[in-house]
């Protein structure tokens, strides 16, 4: 017989965003290893893009960094309200920045973000008023937007030949016997 699947908001949530920036960090710092021994410059990946109408890798990073964190903080005050982008910035300071959202993700509590379920959640883009629960936000608008910006990432330094692969993607995987608070 099947057990029921347990699995609370913070299980969804943090470790999830966890796993992916612990991720992040370390595919940035394989970059600038990388440009050590290449003798490239790090900050030449700031500005680059998969494609023209594509944003810039340090608004990819930043919107990591955001709908991690804030997509987080939503859940506990009801709105998603990260703070305004910085814009262009060192790559070093890019590395910071994903640094901040993990200390920021280890510091949620899973009692603190369990209490949040089952509450409104509406967000505002623009002229639209999206009515979420937190549930719905983590799973259909945080988590896709995530991923998609640290996998936009990770793609414009594989195309700039940083040898990084789908495991430096994927981090620390989550396994039954990994255990412990965070994912690891």
């Amino acid at each position: 017989m099947l057990k029921p699947m347990a699995t609370s908001l913070y299980d969804l949530s943090v470790p999830t965003f966890l796993q992916t920036v612990r991720a992040v960090s370390g595919f940035l710092d394989r970059a600038v290893r990388h440009c050590a021994e290449t003798g490239a410059d790090p900050d030449d990946f700031v500005n680059a893009r998969l494609f023209d109408d594509m944003a810039p890798f340090h608004f990819q990073v930043e919107a990591t960094w955001h709908h991690s964190v804030w997509g987080v903080e939503a859940l506990k005050t009801g709105v998603f309200a990260p703070p305004a982008l910085v814009g262009p910035v060192p790559f070093a300071d890019l590395q910071a920045m994903i640094r901040k959202a993990e200390v920021a993700l280890e510091a949620f509590m899973p009692e603190e973000i369990d209490q949040c379920a089952g509450k409104d959640l509406d967000l505002q883009i623009g002229p639209r008023r999206l009515a979420f629960t937190p549930e719905t936000f983590i799973l259909s608008f945080s988590l896709p937007n995530f991923h998609f910006h640290a996998v936009t990432a990770y793609d414009i330094l594989r195309s700039r030949g940083v040898p990084i692969g789908k495991r430096d993607y994927e981090g620390q995987l989550r396994t039954r016997f990994g255990g412990g608070k965070g994912g690891d």
